[in-house]
């Protein structure tokens, strides 16, 4: 599945699944901008992507910003070329109870999980369009297909990215963009460690009895976003080990 010729923005890209996705793209071929919030992460990735022979450029700001977004399509597009795929991975996963939540944090979840992703996909979309092809992908999660206590609002935001992913898959679908998503259930991430949660536990009740990998997350992305994947739209590629069966 080559990506020769193809530019890839990867948002979050400075670690888990963001580098994984990044590093995996870069090898298929793929020029890959990548962007974060750290300088130090986004420059790690980069490094790991030249030395290996590949092209890249580390884009610092913040993906919900629609200023810092802008500054970061206009230097891709000046060092890589125009943007051809989209892996909107950037987000957060914050834990609480429901009468604790505040609607600020209620907000503040909605904007980096959905608004972001929103802007990212408007500000490289004229690309793909004028290109006549292109590949956007949505890292979403299997809280959408269960549901996880004290996590309302970022299963809220996560099921507001799935319709955003389902509305833009629908109206580029006769301009040579498709637009999938990934739910992902317990992926080895540094994030995941940081979470309150039963990870030995989590695992035993698990089919597979294991935590999935970033890389495993990257070789989906990797799959949907190449030419094998033209005529897969709209859909989700599920990585949850077996735990749900929708």
């Amino acid at each position: 599945m080559s990506l020769a010729g193809r530019v890839a923005v990867v948002t979050g890209g400075g670690s888990g699944i963001g580098r994984a996705t990044s590093l995996r793209l870069a090898r298929d071929g793929a020029a890959v901008a990548v962007w974060g919030r750290t300088a130090a992460s986004t420059d790690e990735t980069v490094e790991i992507i030249r030395s290996a022979g590949g092209r890249a450029l580390a884009c610092v700001g913040d993906a919900t910003v629609k200023a810092d977004i802008e500054r970061a399509s206009s230097a891709t597009r000046a060092e890589l070329g125009p943007i051809s795929i989209l892996i909107n991975n950037a987000g957060k996963s914050p834990f609480s109870p429901f009468l604790e939540i505040k609607e600020e944090a209620f907000a503040d979840v909605l904007h980096v999980n959905v608004v972001g992703p929103f802007l990212c996909a408007q500000m490289v979309l004229p690309d793909m369009l004028a290109a006549g092809w292109g590949r956007i992908v949505n890292i979403t999660s299997s809280i959408t297909q269960d549901g996880v206590g004290t996590m309302a609002h970022y299963a809220a935001s996560k099921s507001g990215l799935v319709g955003l992913t389902k509305a833009m898959a629908m109206e580029f679908a006769d301009k040579g963009v498709t637009v999938n998503h990934i739910p992902v259930f317990f992926v080895e991430t540094p994030m995941l460690h940081a979470a309150p949660l039963d990870l030995a536990g989590i695992a035993a009740n698990t089919p597979m009895k294991r935590p999935g990998s970033a890389d495993e997350v990257a070789a989906a992305c990797a799959y949907l976003v190449s030419d094998d994947a033209g005529y897969v739209n709209g859909q989700p590629l599920s990585l949850n080990g077996g735990r749900y069966l929708p």
